[in-house]
C-alpha cells in the first residue's frame, strides 16, 4: 500500500483549514475540561500514592470477565451507585467506550433511538452499531423529539423508545431541557440516556450533575465521565441492575477491553469524595462564568453563558484557526473547533473556564479577543 491516498487526503484537509496537529499544552488554560482544577489535586494524588504503598497493582492484567476484575473496581462501583443514587454502576475506560457500549447494546431490533442532532461523536458511533432504528431531533427541541416518536408509531413502530441527549453540550455550552424530556420518555414508556460528561462535578447537589433527581428512576441511564471536572480518568454508567448486568454480558466494548487500572479506580473514588465537598470550587467557577459574561460575552455581543463552556462562533474554518493561533501566541491556550466536530459554517473558538486560570486571566483574554476577533 502506498502513502499516496493518505497524503492526498491530508493535503485536501489542509487546503480547507481542517488539518489537525498535536501541539503541546502551553499558556493559560482555556482549553481543557479540568473545570475544577482537580487533575493535579494533592488529595487525589495522595490516595493513589497510598494505594501504591498498599500494593494495589498498576495494571489490571486482563478484561473484567477474566482476571482483570479487581476488588478496587467492585468497590468503586458500589460507592458510585450510592453517590449517584442508582441501583448499579459499571466502570469503563472512558466516555467514548461507555457510549459505544450503551448504544450498540441496549436498544434492540425494532426499537427507536431519538437522539439530539448535536450529541457526541461517540454516541453517533455507538448508534451506527445498534440494531435499532435511529433518528435525530433538532437540537434541544422537545417538540421535534415528540414528532419523531409520533411518526415512528404512526408507521407501525412497536418497539421501545430511547431518548438520548447530553445534559450539557460540550461545544455550545447549553443545557438540555431535561424535565420536559423526562416527561416525554415517561409518556411513551421509553428510556432516557443522559450523557453527563460536562455536567458531573460542576452542577447538581454534591456535583452529581444536572440529572440529579432523575438518577435512580427505572427508565433513566446516566453516563458520568471522570476525566473532566473530576480530574481523573474513566467513566461510570449508572442504571438499573438489569441494564448493568446486560452490558456485562452483551457489550463488546466492555467484554473485549482490558479493564482500567485498579489505581485509577482509587483515583476516581477519591475524586468522588472531592466533588461531593467542592461547593467552594463550584462557587469560584460560577464567579469566573460571571467574569466571562462581562469581559468576553458582553463586548463581543454574545449571550450570557449558562455554563463553563463559552463558544465564540466565527463561522469560517481558516479565520477560526488563525484567531486561535493568535491567542496562543499571546499566551492563551484557546483551541479552534471545526467540522466535523461542529456543523459546517459554525467553526468556533471554544473557551473553557477552569480553576486553572484567574479572574485577571479572563479579563486579559477578553481584551485580546476584542483585538483579534472584532
Amino acid at each position: 500500500m502506498t502513502a499516496e491516498p493518505f497524503a492526498r487526503q491530508l493535503v485536501a484537509l489542509e487546503s480547507r483549514g481542517r488539518l489537525r496537529r498535536l501541539i503541546p499544552r502551553s499558556g493559560r488554560d482555556f482549553a481543557s475540561n479540568d473545570y475544577l482544577g482537580l487533575s493535579g489535586d494533592p488529595i487525589i494524588a495522595g490516595a493513589v500514592a497510598d494505594a501504591i504503598g498498599r500494593g494495589v497493582p498498576v495494571g489490571s492484567g486482563g478484561s473484567r470477565l477474566l482476571r482483570g476484575n479487581a476488588p478496587e473496581h467492585e468497590g468503586l462501583e458500589a460507592k458510585a451507585a450510592d453517590f449517584f443514587r442508582t441501583q448499579a454502576t459499571l466502570f469503563v475506560a472512558n466516555g467514548y467506550v461507555a457510549n459505544l457500549a450503551l448504544f450498540a447494546t441496549l436498544p434492540q431490533r425494532g426499537d427507536l433511538i431519538v437522539a439530539d442532532e448535536l450529541i457526541h461523536a461517540s454516541a453517533h458511533d455507538g448508534i451506527r452499531m445498534s440494531k435499532a432504528t435511529a433518528v435525530f431531533a433538532r437540537h434541544n427541541d422537545v417538540q421535534s423529539f415528540a414528532d419523531l416518536i409520533a411518526a415512528f408509531r404512526a408507521e407501525g413502530g412497536k418497539g421501545r423508545i430511547w431518548i438520548a441527549v447530553e445534559t450539557l453540550y460540550s461545544m455550545d455550552g447549553d443545557i438540555a431541557p431535561l424535565a420536559d424530556l423526562a416527561k416525554l420518555a415517561a409518556r411513551h414508556h421509553g428510556m432516557l440516556i443522559l450523557d453527563e460528561a460536562h455536567g458531573t462535578g460542576v452542577f447538581g447537589p454534591g456535583g452529581r450533575g444536572l440529572s440529579a433527581g432523575l438518577d435512580g428512576l427505572h427508565n433513566v441511564i446516566t453516563l458520568h465521565t471522570c476525566g473532566k471536572a473530576m480530574g481523573v480518568e474513566g467513566a461510570l454508567i449508572c442504571g438499573q441492575r438489569i441494564h448493568i448486568d446486560y452490558l456485562i454480558n452483551r457489550a463488546r466494548a466492555f467484554i473485549f477491553s482490558t479493564a482500567p487500572s485498579p489505581l485509577m479506580t482509587v483515583a476516581v473514588s477519591a475524586a468522588l469524595d472531592r466533588i461531593e465537598e467542592a461547593d467552594d470550587l463550584r462557587d469560584r467557577l460560577a464567579t469566573l462564568r460571571q467574569d466571562a459574561a462581562e469581559s468576553i460575552c458582553g463586548p463581543l455581543g454574545l449571550p450570557t453563558p449558562r455554563s463553563q463552556i463559552v463558544p465564540v462562533i466565527l463561522g469560517d474554518d481558516a479565520r477560526t484557526m488563525a484567531a486561535a493561533a493568535a491567542l496562543q501566541e499571546a499566551g492563551f491556550d484557546v483551541r479552534g473547533i471545526r467540522p466535523p466536530t461542529v456543523p459546517p459554517g459554525t467553526s468556533r473558538l471554544r473557551i473553557s473556564l477552569t480553576l486553572n486560570v484567574s479572574r485577571a486571566d479572563i479579563a486579559a483574554l477578553g481584551r485580546e479577543l476584542q483585538r483579534i476577533v472584532r
